[in-house]
């Protein structure tokens, strides 16, 4: 299965939603879109949905703790929602939710961040 981006900017809020597979053979084209529209575009925070997402591995978690990181470094913020079972159990064993802060869903995400009109 293959996998597709989408990006979406609301305010100050890259919103990434992923569908399909992020794996090692995706994970460069997901690190280039995001990376591209977090440095070429006005956003401080990114919201990470995943409701659509159905398999992450470990390439997945590198680049979402490298976004996190490039973010952090903004004084930016990043978030996740919609998480299914599979891909929270793995976001749980690496630690990443000690770093991330999880939601139910986008709006309680944009919550979360303060940018809700």
């Amino acid at each position: 299965m293959s996998l597709q981006v989408e990006l979406e900017h609301y305010r100050n809020v890259l919103i990434v939603r992923l569908h399909g597979e992020l794996d090692h053979h995706t994970a460069d084209v997901v690190r280039i879109k995001m990376e591209d529209a977090i440095l070429r575009g006005s956003a401080l925070h990114v919201i990470l949905s995943l409701k659509d997402l159905q398999f992450m591995d470990s390439s997945g978690l590198g680049v979402v703790l490298g976004r996190y990181k490039q973010l952090k470094a903004k004084g930016g913020k990043m978030v996740v929602c919609d998480v299914n079972q599979s891909v929270y159990r793995l976001f749980e064993l690496s630690g990443l939710f000690k770093i991330l802060p999880i939601h139910e869903n986008e709006r309680i995400a944009l919550t979360s961040l303060e940018v809700v009109s």
